[in-house]
């Protein structure tokens, strides 16, 4: 009798075994997905320029088609001409160079962070973030923000009130540029932070105050 119920007992665990291994199979790949650990010996670095704006090309004549055959000049033709001096073509025009409107270092946050982010006008008058000589972690959907919280202090807190995401992190080291809009208003900006947006937490931050 003891040993027909210790089989009846087995049978009614093996359900629950399987069941307990099916949920801890669904819980570790859930969390593989979300916190990707192996990440954190990943990294890829990207180096991008500042971009130059090309100065425009002026042209000293206004093309109007094929030469006319020249005609024969009368003397008071030859005497107005004598008297005309040609206006030299104007020089091409030099771009204005790129302004820093802003910039700091970057402080560690969840992950060490270093180098420098700025805020830089271009000659045209767009606005870039430019981050250089960055060297960071690796992680889940890694963004690049800029705020009006100031850098350092609590990781969390950065969405709080006025937060711009610039694009997906390009890589977690080397020189990026990120557009920032037109009608994005910069006036009480002040950091410029990578982002996990998986976990909603900073990685790190830089102060860009205007």
């Amino acid at each position: 009798m003891k040993q027909t119920g210790d089989k009846k007992m087995s049978l009614l665990r093996r359900p629950a075994v399987l069941v307990g291994a099916g949920v801890a199979m669904v819980a570790l790949v859930l969390g593989l997905w979300a916190f990707q650990p192996w990440r954190l010996w990943t990294s890829n670095t990207i180096d991008e320029a500042l971009p130059t704006i090309e100065p425009t090309s002026v042209s000293s004549f206004a093309e109007s088609g094929p030469a006319a055959e020249p005609e024969a000049e009368s003397d008071s033709d030859a005497a107005s001409a004598s008297e005309t001096t040609e206006e030299p073509a104007p020089a091409p025009e030099t771009p204005a160079e790129p302004i820093v409107l802003a910039g700091g270092e970057f402080v560690s946050q969840e992950h060490a962070t270093s180098g420098t982010a700025e805020i830089i006008e271009l000659a045209d008058g767009s606005r870039i973030v430019r981050l250089t000589d960055l060297a960071s972690s690796d992680g889940p959907d890694l963004r690049v923000a800029i705020t009006d919280q100031e850098a350092g202090g609590d990781w969390f807190k950065y969405r709080d009130n006025r937060y711009h995401e610039l694009g997906v992190l390009k890589g977690t080291h080397g020189n990026q540029n990120y557009e920032v809009p037109a009608e994005l208003d910069l006036d009480g900006l002040s950091s410029v932070v990578i982002w996990c947006h998986r976990f909603s937490v900073a990685f790190g931050s830089a102060p860009v105050s205007l």
